[in-house]
């Protein structure tokens, strides 16, 4: 269990410094009238055409330099002169929103943040505005190389499952996209070269294939048991689907290991609380609004599954084979 623990933990100091750029440096503005501080800044770091971003607002007290909380604002998005987005005068009692957009067009946009009550008390209208500039990528990031390569096809219905049940399920979630967008930093790493070689070598395309087969099965089960595209509804889905990724293709490197044969009780126990303090912090994280916070402890919370997961199938399948074995004799 200690090796176990030991690599979470090698994998988590991996993923971190690779996401750790994905919310871009905070642009911090002076409103027009120079009553307040307004902070924006974008999730991912470089907008991409065709792919949601998150801009991250916050109001900062000009003389504290700490959140201001309270405050009555609106958000209009140009491009040009053309509104391409807006929200209408609302309230946040934090002081710091996120607004997920999907830009349309490459180009440079105008974020207006205007300012209209403070502390429940009106004032006239402050502005902080900002530039963002919003590229087309040249190679997509959003497919799934590996299974469109493995089935040939960005329309075969594999592919159409997956992608449809991470745009449309686990990418609605603050959860979901938090550990989406730590995987696709690890996932675009690789995935562009494996499915070069795998569109040549037609033993790999087989194999991958055969491989993606079971996750599709778990998925489908997962997905079902999905009630809405709440979040504590795909977090409940997302560790099923862990766990099961975890004890379908994993357990013979826990089988393999003599001190998960023979004594699992205290390592499952151990596994256990690791699970629940990674929920813990991303219920925490989530309530938050901490980004950084909440894309470590889903990727904790999902290797730490994963692991277990493996663990768990790895003992139960040594128990069985005793059990036959002892029959037989």
């Amino acid at each position: 269990m200690l090796k176990i623990l030991l690599t979470l933990v090698m994998l988590i100091l991996v993923i971190i410094p690779a996401y750790a750029q994905e919310q871009s440096e905070q642009q911090v503005m002076l409103t027009d009238k120079g009553t307040l501080e307004v902070g924006l800044s974008t999730i991912p770091a470089h907008p991409q055409l065709g792919e949601q971003t998150k801009l991250k607002i916050d109001f900062i007290n000009k003389n504290t330099k700490v959140t201001q909380e309270h405050i009555d604002y609106s958000v209009t998005v140009t491009k040009g002169n053309e509104q391409v987005f807006g929200i209408l005068l609302t309230h946040t009692a934090t002081g710091s929103i996120t607004i997920p957009y999907e830009f349309q067009n490459a180009g440079e946009y105008k974020v207006s943040v205007d300012v209209q009550g403070i502390v429940f008390q009106p004032i006239p209208t402050e502005t902080a505005s900002f530039t963002i500039s919003v590229v087309k990528e040249s190679q997509p990031k959003n497919g799934c190389l590996i299974a469109t390569a493995a089935f040939g096809s960005e329309i075969s219905p594999q592919v159409q499952f997956l992608r449809e049940y991470r745009d449309n399920t686990i990418m609605q979630t603050a959860v979901g996209s938090s550990f989406i967008n730590a995987f696709n930093v690890v996932y675009y790493t690789f995935s562009p070269t494996v499915a070069d070689v795998e569109r040549n070598n037609p033993l790999l395309q087989e194999s991958i294939k055969v491989g993606i087969t079971p996750l599709l099965g778990i998925l489908q089960i997962t997905k079902l048991s999905t009630i809405g595209n709440g979040e504590l509804s795909v977090l409940t889905s997302g560790m099923m689907a862990s766990s099961l990724i975890g004890a379908t293709y994993l357990w013979p490197a826990g089988l393999v290991t003599k001190s998960i044969r023979e004594n699992s009780r205290n390592r499952i126990k151990i596994a256990l609380i690791i699970i629940s303090i990674a929920v813990l912090f991303i219920l925490i994280s989530n309530s938050i609004g901490n980004v950084q916070l909440l894309m470590f402890s889903t990727s904790a919370l999902v290797l730490s599954l994963i692991g277990s997961g493996a663990m768990f199938s790895a003992w139960a399948i040594w128990k069985i084979a005793q059990k036959i074995k002892v029959t037989f004799l």
